[in-house]
């Protein structure tokens, strides 16, 4: 199984070069893309040559990524060998008490922009996190809105924050096992525990049962899986323990 990494998670870790050396020193064979990286994409593509790392996938945030900045955001994309592009989070607007319509409205501009990426040739996805499992006045979540109104986009599922969410990752697995292609292997740490890093744990070494989760996300296909700490105080103890503890799930 290749592992990749989401460099989000050492953003604050110094050089990326740096970064890079470490990751596939490790074993790391992919690593997912965010803002911070797509300055000069073809000087950063240099940098995963040299490494022997890949990017099949990257987040472009916001969304308006895939609309007035739509060529830009593919053409980075491209040059980094990426094969699958996610939006991955919704701008402040949504993120408190946004209702029912403008979580349709959410949904049908990742319909539109989701059309574009593929016709550019490249997949396109949404990446979640607890917002869109906070109940809506009409009896369901955001997530499921996002997934009937914009039928065609992948899910990539951040699994460890459909549980922040309140949700039980097992069940919607089941139940969206043909949207869900890619995900996000993070781990909560125990209540009280970790609050320097905001309650996240390294994988494997935390609350998640990530051998039954990851079961589930492979019995469902996914071919994808990305390590990731929102707020790591030690990116390399983070990347050197969870790539050591997923190779065993």
């Amino acid at each position: 199984m290749d592992i990749s990494y989401q460099l989000y998670s050492s953003r604050d870790a110094g050089p990326m070069e740096d970064t890079l050396k470490l990751l596939a020193s490790l074993g790391y064979t992919q690593v997912e893309g965010f803002g911070g990286v797509y300055a000069d994409p073809h000087a950063f593509k240099a940098l995963l040559d040299e490494n022997g790392l890949t990017m099949p996938s990257g987040h472009f945030f916001p969304l308006g990524s895939f609309e007035e900045d739509f060529d830009k955001s593919i053409a980075a994309a491209k040059v980094l060998g990426m094969e699958r592009v996610f939006c991955p989070a919704p701008t402040d607007e949504y993120r408190n008490g946004a209702g029912m319509a403008e979580w349709k409205d959410l949904a049908n501009r990742l319909n539109e922009a989701g059309k574009r990426v593929r016709d550019a040739g490249l997949r396109f996805g949404w990446h979640n996190h607890h917002w869109e499992f906070q109940g809506l006045q009409e009896g369901t979540v955001p997530m499921q809105v996002i997934l009937d109104m914009a039928p065609e986009i992948e899910w990539e599922m951040d699994v460890a924050w459909v549980v922040r969410g309140g949700a039980d990752p097992l069940l919607w697995i089941e139940a969206q096992a043909d949207r869900i292609t890619t995900a996000h292997v993070k781990d909560i740490a125990p209540s009280g525990q970790n609050e320097d890093e905001d309650g996240w744990a390294d994988v494997g070494h935390g609350t998640m049962d990530w051998p039954a989760i990851m079961a589930a996300l492979k019995g469902a296909g996914v071919d994808l899986f990305v390590m990731e700490h929102d707020k790591p105080n030690d990116a390399k103890r983070f990347a050197t323990r969870s790539i050591e503890a997923v190779k065993g799930f």
